[in-house]
């Protein structure tokens, strides 16, 4: 239920945001534009996000006989959670990265890169996979999905609103500066909701990323190999969509100044510690 009561204050937020960037280009009736505009997107997110963000990432679909390892894994990572089986993909990056998407446990998907498959050990990876695992559990993909997708949006209209202009109240054209602050400001916002929610989900999945593998210290050391990689490896996909980077295990964006003030993840050193101390009191899983 607390899973629900995010997404709906995020949904609730976002929309906000766009009524707000609609108000600004057209006063009232602009305003009731993106209202009517921002609604048609969270349904269209709800129901669609999950195969935009795989599209972006030219994430293909394997199989038992494509991808046997990768799926024999998920398959029974999966059981050890109770959960149905989730679509399984591959994205052709080198970058190691990971991430889980869909509207709920029953419409699930799972991606993993060709770069994390080679840089990780069998139980290292499996480490990771429940960590993906663990947040269809927990429900909150649709939360990581929907704001991706919304925040992208949201860019795309604040940019039109700093090419078109916008019109106080009284109809009377908005100062130019304004109209760039828009421009700067609406997308900052909408990545601090994605933040708000972002940090904390990283940890509940890492604790039960960690029941459901049985293995603490193999999230941790695959936590720790990722980040050393991702400091050095591009990801093109990311790079081009960064409203997508909070999706992943790990953040996969390489931009300094704000993006390092705007953390989209917990510092990667911190939920190490926590994993290593869960090792140390030999979590295994309980349902």
């Amino acid at each position: 239920m607390d899973n629900w009561f995010k997404t709906t204050v995020l949904m609730a937020a976002i929309l906000t945001l766009f009524m707000l960037i609609g108000g600004f280009i057209g006063g009232k009736s602009g305003m009731l534009m993106a209202l009517i505009f921002g609604g048609g997107m969270n349904v269209f997110a709800y129901w669609n996000s999950d195969k935009m963000v795989l599209k972006m990432y030219n994430a293909h679909q394997v199989d038992a006989r494509s991808a046997p390892e990768l799926y024999t894994m998920v398959e029974e990572l999966a059981r050890n959670a109770g959960l149905p089986m989730p679509k399984v993909f591959v994205i052709d990056e080198d970058q190691p990265n990971a991430f889980a998407t869909g509207r709920n446990p029953e419409n699930a998907a799972v991606a993993a890169t060709t770069g994390i498959m080679r840089a990780l050990s069998y139980r290292e990876l499996r480490g990771v996979m429940a960590h993906e695992l663990a947040h269809v559990q927990h429900r909150d993909i649709l939360i990581s999905t929907i704001s991706a997708t919304m925040a992208g949006a949201i860019s795309a209209l604040a940019n039109f609103a700093m090419l078109f202009g916008g019109r106080d109240s009284n109809g009377h054209s908005i100062n130019p500066i304004a109209r760039i602050a828009v421009a700067m400001l609406a997308p900052l916002a909408a990545s601090v909701i994605q933040m708000a929610i972002s940090r904390a989900r990283e940890f509940e999945a890492d604790a039960g990323g960690a029941r459901i593998s049985g293995d603490p210290a193999a999230l941790a050391d695959a936590l720790t190999k990722i980040e050393a990689f991702a400091r050095g490896i591009p990801m093109h996909a990311a790079e081009a969509h960064p409203e997508t980077a909070q999706m992943m295990i790990v953040n996969p964006l390489h931009g300094g100044g704000l993006q390092n003030l705007f953390r989209t993840h917990p510092l990667t050193s911190e939920r190490v510690a926590r994993l290593r101390a869960m090792a140390q009191q030999n979590i295994r899983y309980t349902g």
